[in-house]
């Protein structure tokens, strides 16, 4: 296979500029001769192993992607039907004149203030990971915010609506997000962040970039990634002794999106940096601020502290991991239940690398039973089951059949 761009040939370029055979490499990054050689033979594999590879060779996680061409995902949401109703809103047609073409609207004048009571609702039931009524009210919230544009010319009931558009497709970038339907999301996201910047909103507009920081993520864009989240919080960056709580949580999340980009992208010293800042952030506030409608939900020294130790995970430092839960705040108040579960799953994480099979289970199967809609869409659910699969000594008990059964693992 020849200099073609791919992963493994790129992979195959940075091994043989250190001077590594395959089997050297795979040492150094703790993997199998066979995981690399698969690799450079034009096969994939999980983004923790890219991670470990580029860590071995002491270049950046980004590195080593191909800038590939249409790949089918079996695990992707982007062509689900289920979605319909939203790609009607969010991506509608458009007439000649430039007029969204959308379901016949209520002749009714637009209520603002019933539509921001919706808006909450779809909000909490998003933290509380009710996605079924996150999809079922999402499209009549954004058609109505669209309507009610339309129907106010100009002044301030049309700025309020602007903004209520924002937040509403904020919402839906998040929850397309969730579930992996990322073309959409990122629409959403665009969208929000224009409306957010036509009335000057810069604290909405931060909220829909920290949104769009999570995509990337998610896409492996970690340069782009870090470079927007780390950009827009130089730009918003507030004075500590003036700033307002939300002024502080939209910095704050800003420097946590940079630090979670730079960790994935094997710059550890970055991330630690960008963490301290935050925590500047959490300290000035002294415990977690909650603003439903904002991208960032809750913000505050417990939202720090579990992003730290997410990008120890990421530094497959899994000792580490249960050190820093064990010190973990207390009477800070709480963060969302998508971090909270996003770090009880980094805590099976570490028990797996451990070998300590049971109490990844255990985790496991308590995200099963406290949020199985939010787990089902994680694939580090998987991959760490898989991992305690493999080690297993015992034939499998009744509730592992179950998790394997919904984790969709052969067991």
């Amino acid at each position: 296979m020849g200099d073609d761009g791919s992963t493994g040939a790129r992979l195959r370029g940075f091994r043989r500029r250190r001077g590594l055979t395959q089997e050297q490499l795979a040492e150094a990054a703790g993997l199998s001769p066979g995981v690399v050689k698969k690799i450079e033979r034009g096969g994939t594999a999980r983004v923790e192993t890219y991670h470990a590879l580029a860590r071995a060779l002491r270049v950046r996680t980004s590195a080593l992607f191909e800038p590939a061409g249409p790949r089918q995902n079996p695990r992707a949401d982007d062509d689900n039907v289920d979605l319909l109703a939203l790609r009607r809103v969010i991506s509608p047609a458009v007439t000649l004149s430039g007029r969204l073409v959308l379901d016949d609207a209520a002749d009714e004048e637009p209520d603002l203030d019933r539509l921001r009571a919706t808006a909450t609702a779809v909000a909490l039931a998003y933290h509380r990971d009710h996605y079924p009524r996150v999809a079922e009210l999402l499209p009549e919230l954004i058609r109505s915010a669209h309507t009610a544009i339309d129907h106010f010319d100009n002044g301030t009931e049309r700025d309020a609506a602007l903004a209520l558009r924002s937040e509403a497709l904020q919402l839906a970038g998040r929850y397309l997000t969730q579930v992996r339907a990322y073309d959409l999301a990122h629409l959403a996201l665009r969208d929000a962040a224009r409306d957010a910047a036509r009335i000057g909103d810069r604290l909405n507009a931060a909220s829909a970039i920290i949104g769009q920081g999570w995509i990337l993520l998610r896409q492996t864009r970690f340069d782009e990634a870090e470079r927007l989240a780390a950009d827009t919080a130089d730009e918003v960056e507030p004075r500590i002794s003036r700033a307002s709580r939300e002024q502080l949580a939209a910095w704050g999340w800003l420097l946590l999106r940079a630090a979670a980009a730079a960790a994935r992208n094997n710059r550890p010293d970055e991330s630690k940096e960008l963490v301290q800042l935050a925590r500047t952030a959490g300290a000035a506030l002294g415990a977690e601020v909650t603003e439903h409608l904002r991208g960032w939900g809750t913000f505050g020294p417990l939202t720090v502290d579990l992003k730290a130790i997410e990008a120890e995970l990421v530094a497959e430092r899994p000792d580490l991991v249960l050190e820093m839960t064990a010190r973990l705040p207390r009477g800070v108040g709480r963060a969302t239940s998508d971090n909270w579960n996003r770090h009880r799953l980094d805590v099976a994480r570490a028990h797996a690398m451990l070998r300590h099979g049971d109490e990844a289970t255990d985790m496991l199967v308590a995200l099963r039973r406290d949020a199985p809609e939010w787990l089902r869409h994680q694939r580090l659910a998987a991959t760490t089951f898989e991992d305690v699969l493999k080690t297993r000594k015992r034939s499998l008990t009744g509730a592992q059949r179950q998790l394997a059964e919904f984790l969709a693992v052969d067991g």
